[in-house]
């Protein structure tokens, strides 16, 4: 398998590629690729490894030789897929890599707004423990998890491990209906509507992937559903949320705060109301939430088990 990887450097330097070249051999690795450098870096190459590369129905018809695609991710979003089946190219991603990662940054958003641990520490930093009048600051409420509702839209592998990780802090789970999905019983788990559970949960966490059915899924309506002390936490895809609604909603205290790793441009250069520096009990992180070096090593091993399964096939 002659193989390319365009944009090795988003699985980060730390990674060990060996399980991958067992199976193809030699790998020619780019750090980046730009879209005009595509065409000449895939030709000659029958498998093509990349991240978040656009590959589309011009670059197969300039590399017919290309077979395989091995997206080192899940999401395809990248891939034109119906011109890779009209070429009669593999495309292969990844899955079941971050549970683990995603889930623990998940709890960390929602720790980090509960116990308001970033507004303490501003204050301490900022002089008011020393100035108070007494042994501690008690100017940010505190939410105790312990027997509050989490509600998990995506019950997946990702929300699966969230719902674990909730439960051993002794919240109560309840997980809402995606587009299509019909409220009944999962894992011991009561799923309902998405309205009904915007006005029980205490803390809503997504995990869904972006399709046209969940854009915006959560806008200024759905907002004002929920609880004034609530969390919204989004470690899955930007775009779930209406974000300039989000903005306001803090802005107005209607709800509590929110936590996300994702936004819909990323990185965002061109601004978002999110990053607004009037934004009460938000943190946003820059999609780190996956980024572990044990998760970063097993989307390695994955993918050159995938590999090999393709090699097996074709021999």
């Amino acid at each position: 398998m002659k193989t390319v990887f365009l944009d090795a450097t988003t699985l980060g330097e730390d990674v060990d590629l060996s399980p991958i070249e067992r199976v193809v051999g030699s790998i020619t690795c780019h750090d980046r690729t730009a879209p005009d450098q595509v065409v000449e870096r895939m030709r000659g190459f029958d498998t093509v490894l990349v991240n978040k590369v656009v590959l589309g129905r011009e670059h197969f018809e300039a590399c017919p030789e290309v077979r395989t695609i091995a997206v080192v991710a899940t999401g395809v979003n990248n891939i034109d897929m119906e011109a890779a089946r009209d070429h009669g190219i593999e495309v292969l991603n990844v899955n079941r890599y971050g549970r683990s990662t995603v889930a623990q940054h998940t709890l960390a958003l929602i720790l980090a707004l509960a116990t308001r641990l970033l507004d303490y520490n501003r204050d301490v930093r900022n002089g008011l423990w020393e100035k108070s009048d007494m042994f501690c600051l008690m100017g940010h409420p505190i939410m105790e998890l312990e027997g509050k509702t989490i509600g998990i839209v995506g019950y997946g592998d990702l929300g699966q491990g969230v719902a674990e990780r909730a439960e051993a802090f002794g919240m109560n789970v309840v997980l809402g209906c995606r587009p299509g999905q019909s409220p009944g019983e999962v894992d011991g788990y009561r799923r309902v509507p998405l309205d009904e559970l915007l006005a029980e949960a205490d803390v809503l966490s997504l995990h869904c992937l972006l399709t046209d059915e969940t854009r915006n899924m959560i806008g200024e309506r759905e907002l004002a559903m929920m609880k004034p002390q609530s969390l919204l936490i989004n470690t899955s895809r930007g775009g779930l949320v209406d974000e300039a609604a989000l903005a306001q909603a803090l802005r107005a205290g209607r709800i509590g705060g929110a936590g996300f790793d994702v936004l819909t441009e990323e990185p965002p250069r061109h601004g978002n109301p999110l990053l607004a520096d009037d934004i009460p009990n938000l943190i946003i992180t820059p999609h780190s939430a996956w980024a572990s070096r044990e998760a970063r090593q097993r989307i390695v091993d994955i993918t050159a088990s995938n590999l090999e399964s393709v090699a097996s096939t074709a021999g």
